[in-house]
């Protein structure tokens, strides 16, 4: 029996790699089509390894959780692998790269083309309708919106770095990005838009900061997705007229969570007018968990129409506990479970997705590079990167028992790592298995 799983693991780690390229392959097309009109700043008379190589490479380096850039010269580095790469980019390099080279490519890219590469893959995503099943109410697309901090610095990284003061004296630099993730139900957050939050230059008086960022992004995430029916689920620090406006303007619908400290007046009003409000009430008890909701409508907020709804949760054993959601939804009792769900899956960003990034293997808070360019570049890889996994780790590609001999999805990227080394994918038979029509579902529980 033992004899019997050691093949079945040997097996699957054989097919990781395969599962890797029918994937991209079935989501994305071929290389050349996901890498069109990208504008690669090195001289082409000096070129080795073409852009779409080293972008893989640097892709790969995420999707195997290695966590350093060196480590691209210690477990890249054999023939399997350069031949995989090769089938994955469309190259035929027959080498991978030294990880001074995919920087110097880093230092120099604008992370616009990157940006450009990502919004292509979000789109053929929505297109091909693959995430549909995860819309709120079938309609709208959830999609998070939240600040995390990146890198962090003793002494001043860059004259863009936000600095950390005590009594006027500086404690540490650093980086902070604000990110728009696309959330669906079975735990998946995509990456939709991305902007840095970072100094004009040094000596600022007011520093730049996440609500900033947010009006750059918002602007940025209706450009490239100007049809996307949108939610956008986010927390307090956004319950402010000019998100509203936004909004407004854009055709968004929101739902925020609600603290009394975001806006006390329309906090006060809301406690007084659920009192006044018996009939906009509903409980129910689910595996234990007894659930009061109560909501309220019709709020006005310096022009603008608001509803404000609450759960109280008491668990078995446990203090209550109350969630509160500002929403320009119209709260009814034929709606509310499915709103409460919404404000409820804002967790997501942080926990699958940055939580994830961070602690996940990813190696979000690892400094990859020094250039400040090149930073943002591995940061927006590392997005795309993560992309992939999910879809790698979500879809029916990979086998539902493959947890069962991995243990983890940290191992599941260490097999990836020996398919890619050892197992040299035949591009004959590839090719005649890609030719064939199948289907990705994805795992929804």
């Amino acid at each position: 029996m033992a004899k019997k799983k050691q093949m079945y693991k040997e097996t699957i780690a054989g097919e990781m790699t395969e599962v890797l390229l029918k994937t991209v392959h079935h989501f994305f097309g071929s290389p050349g089509e996901l890498l069109r009109d990208v504008r690669d700043p090195r001289n082409p008379k000096m070129i080795k390894y073409p852009f779409a190589s080293l972008f893989w490479t640097a892709v790969l380096l995420f999707l195997t959780k290695l966590g350093a850039r060196r480590q691209i010269n210690y477990e890249f580095q054999t023939k399997p692998f350069a031949h995989n790469l090769d089938l994955l980019a469309g190259s035929k390099v027959g080498e991978v790269c030294h990880d001074g080279t995919l920087n110097y490519l880093l230092k120099h890219l604008f992370p616009e083309e990157l940006i450009k590469i990502r919004t292509r893959m979000m789109r053929r995503l929505l297109r091909n309708k693959c995430l549909a099943w995860g819309r709120l109410f079938g309609l709208y697309h959830l999609v998070a919106i939240d600040g995390t901090g990146h890198l962090m610095f003793k002494e001043r990284h860059c004259a863009h770095c936000l600095t950390q003061k005590v009594n006027g004296k500086v404690i540490y630099y650093y980086h902070r990005v604000l990110d728009a993730k696309l959330i669906l139900p079975n735990g998946m957050a995509l990456s939709l838009a991305t902007q840095f939050i970072e100094n004009p230059e040094e000596g600022v008086g007011k520093q730049d900061c996440e609500l900033k960022a947010f009006y750059r992004l918002s602007a940025a995430l209706k450009k490239d997705f100007p049809q996307l029916r949108i939610c956008l689920t986010m927390d307090g620090l956004y319950a402010a007229k000019p998100v509203f406006g936004i909004c407004r303007d854009h055709r968004w619908r929101f739902i925020i969570t609600f603290k009394e400290g975001s806006m006390p007046d329309t906090y006060g009003e809301y406690e007084k007018l659920k009192m006044l409000c018996p009939e906009n009430t509903a409980e129910r008890l689910r595996k234990g968990v007894r659930q009061r909701y109560a909501w309220v409508t019709d709020i006005d907020y310096q022009g603008h129409c608001l509803s404000v709804l609450e759960c109280a949760e008491t668990k078995p054993r446990e203090e209550q506990k109350k969630f509160v959601w500002l929403t320009n939804f119209e709260v009814t009792g034929d709606n509310y479970l499915v709103i409460g769900k919404g404000g409820r899956l804002r967790w997501k960003i942080e926990n699958e997705g940055y939580n994830t990034q961070k602690n996940g293997g990813y190696n979000l808070e690892h400094i990859y590079s020094i250039d400040e360019r090149a930073i943002k570049n591995f940061y927006l890889l590392l997005q795309i990167a993560h992309l992939i996994n999910q879809l790698v780790e979500k879809g029916s590609l990979l086998k539902r028992d493959i947890r069962l001999f991995f243990g983890s999805i940290r191992n599941i990227a260490r097999r990836l790592l020996e398919s890619l080394r050892t197992v040299a994918i035949n591009a004959e038979e590839l090719e005649k298995k890609l030719s064939l029509p199948f289907q990705v579902r994805f795992d929804t529980s």
